[in-house]
């Protein structure tokens, strides 16, 4: 099970992600008070639709429920995903601890 907390600051929200591979789909589940985001939870997210950012599954539900094009959710969500395929190392995301975007 991989596990991410997203601080979405400039929203005002933050979202905890759960993800857990179940056969051919990674289950994500989202704890959040945010509305559009609430409806992305309890995803069943077929994994050969994760890899490429055209025919990508979370990004189509993201642009279903017109999520923000800075909303931070779907990123997080795919970095769960890679997480639960050993495609991005759970170790190594642990210990960059996290990913920034740094306005100047």
């Amino acid at each position: 099970m991989a596990e991410v907390t997203i601080n979405s600051s400039i929203c005002g929200f933050a979202h905890k992600v759960v993800g857990k591979k179940e056969g051919k789909c990674i289950i994500i589940d989202i704890e959040t008070d945010c509305d559009k985001i609430k409806k992305m939870s309890h995803m069943e997210v077929p994994i050969d639709q994760t890899l490429d950012i055209k025919d990508n599954y979370v990004i189509s539900k993201a642009q279903e429920l017109n999520c923000s094009s800075n909303c931070l959710v779907p990123c997080g969500v795919l970095h769960v995903c890679r997480m639960e395929m050993a495609i991005l190392s759970e170790s190594l995301a642990k210990k960059s601890e996290r990913i920034s975007i740094d306005f100047q």
